[in-house]
């Protein structure tokens, strides 16, 4: 079963690679969606795949990439149909 994931992730998340990371592990998982910075500081991102992956993921971005201190991640349930995994620009 395929589910979708909002993730909001706070903390020094910026300027440490996030997004680059989080496209790695995603095409690592094959999982679609994207990942973007916003303007208050955090990292955004839409992921749709197993619940699995999905789950994989969202521990993945509790942790962060080196250099990264999460603060917390929310994650809510969405919808959405996503063929690839792309970074997108900050909003």
């Amino acid at each position: 079963m395929t589910v979708t994931k909002q993730l909001l992730i706070t903390g020094r998340v910026q300027g440490v690679g996030f997004r680059f990371y989080v496209q790695r592990k995603a095409g690592e998982l094959r999982v679609t969606g994207w990942v973007r910075n916003r303007r208050d500081g955090n990292v955004e991102a839409i992921i749709q795949g197993t619940s699995e992956a999905v789950e994989t993921m969202i521990a993945w971005a509790r942790r962060g990439p080196p250099g990264a201190v999460v603060a917390e991640v929310r994650v809510t349930d969405v919808t959405g149909d996503f063929a690839t995994f792309e970074a997108r620009p900050t909003e």
